[in-house]
């Protein structure tokens, strides 16, 4: 076999030749090009040289006392080609350093004194996605749904918007972190493994244990189930990361249902994702506690990813849009209209509204998930998602102020 090329970049020469010797052990891998030291701007003739040498794996060895230059190097190699994964090699105990890392770019994150093993897995997971068609370039968008309390809908959200971007784009992963998985229940499957299966199974993870763990659903959605018994699923910073760096490099869309966990575990699936989605009511009790768990949420690297998005939407006289944000310090994403009557039998009989097109409630989901598929990203990894005003008539009175494309909701 010809074998991957790869590049491998540090800035430690001893270091240099350690990986290059653990490289030569993986046996389906060539080493085309070696550097001590990252590029450091977008010009830099190193970059030319990896591109030059046709290399298709670039290993990125991290210094612990200075992630930052590595990091850098991640996403000036990333912006300057398409086509090149890239594996970082750092601290795993650094979840910081680990998301970050991601954020900018990185496919995996290996072990500082990861074995040829390690490199043979990550190499195979590799090869295995590379012959893949995809319908798209880069990694993932990953949406987390969280409630603002209990019963506020956040499954449900969670399922029909995760269905409706199978139906827009296909190649969708809807991952249920609940404390017990009702998400299944909602798409009429009974799965046999699920998320704790995938982080029991990390070390051997790829593409073919993948497909065994997940549960194809209506339309093609693939389902990473929770428990289907109370279960305290508590994964670690590094068994989190790894995971939805396993899982973005294999979907187009990832929506994560965190329902009804207020813990450490729900603050980092926060930071792995674009956007957070905080299921609210118009009561006092929903929105006082969608504003203290925004907080929560932002703690971390999640800066400006939460948007609230109220659920069972009924429009209250006098009370606005800019009253719901100054209640929960948090911006307005959507409002999905009260409509018990074709929610509740969909649940039942566990199929969800968004695959029927011709309610209210359906296309309001549709329309949801499309906002969410066309957002454009920002430079801190979150996107660009803002509510549409109707700005039509600025003498408008507030409650004229409640349109919503495509729908007006409450209405």
């Amino acid at each position: 076999m010809h074998g991957i090329a790869v590049t491998l970049l540090t800035e430690d020469r001893e270091r240099l030749s350690l990986l290059q010797h653990r490289l030569e052990g993986t046996q389906m891998s060539r080493n085309v090009f070696s550097h001590v030291g990252f590029p450091a701007n977008s010009i830099d003739p190193v970059l030319r040289q990896i591109q030059d040498v046709r290399s298709e794996v670039v290993f990125v060895d991290m210094d612990p006392q200075n992630v930052q230059r590595a990091i850098l190097a991640i996403e000036l190699i990333r912006a300057t080609t398409s086509d090149i994964a890239i594996f970082a090699i750092g601290e795993m105990m650094q979840p910081a350093t680990i998301v970050a890392t991601m954020r900018a770019g990185a496919g995996e994150f290996l072990e500082r004194n990861a074995t040829t093993e390690a490199m043979v897995e990550a190499l195979t997971r590799f090869a295995a996605s590379r012959g893949k068609t995809r319908t798209s370039t880069g990694r993932a968008r990953v949406f987390t749904v969280t409630n603002a309390k209990g019963g506020a809908g956040a499954t449900t959200v969670a399922v029909n918007t995760a269905m409706a971007l199978q139906q827009a784009h296909g190649n969708v992963l809807l991952v249920d972190f609940a404390p017990i998985g009702h998400a299944a229940l909602h798409l009429n499957v009974r799965p046999s493994f699920g998320v704790a299966d995938a982080i029991q199974n990390l070390h051997r993870l790829d593409t073919s244990l993948l497909d065994g763990l997940t549960t194809s659903c209506k339309d093609g959605l693939q389902l990473l189930a929770g428990p289907q018994q109370p279960m305290s699923l508590h994964p670690t910073a590094a068994e989190l990361a790894r995971l939805f760096d396993f899982l973005v490099s294999h979907f187009r869309y990832i929506v994560v249902d965190c329902s009804d966990r207020v813990d450490q575990t729900a603050r980092l699936l926060c930071d792995l994702s674009n956007a957070v989605l905080l299921v609210a009511q118009t009561d006092v009790v929903s929105l006082w506690s969608a504003g203290r768990l925004r907080a929560l949420f932002e703690e971390g690297n999640c800066r400006d990813r939460v948007r609230i998005v109220l659920n069972r939407y009924k429009k209250i006289p006098g009370f606005t849009d800019e009253d719901v944000e100054a209640a929960t310090s948090c911006k307005l994403l959507w409002k999905l209209p009260n409509d018990f009557q074709a929610i509740a039998p969909a649940i039942d009989k566990g199929v969800p509204v968004a695959a029927n097109e011709n309610s209210e409630i359906s296309r309001s989901f549709r329309s949801l998930a499309a906002t969410l598929a066309g957002a454009s990203p920002t430079t801190e990894g979150s996107l660009d998602l803002v509510y549409q005003h109707d700005k039509a008539d600025p003498k408008k009175k507030n409650t004229g102020r409640l349109l919503i494309s495509p729908l007006r909701a409450g209405q």
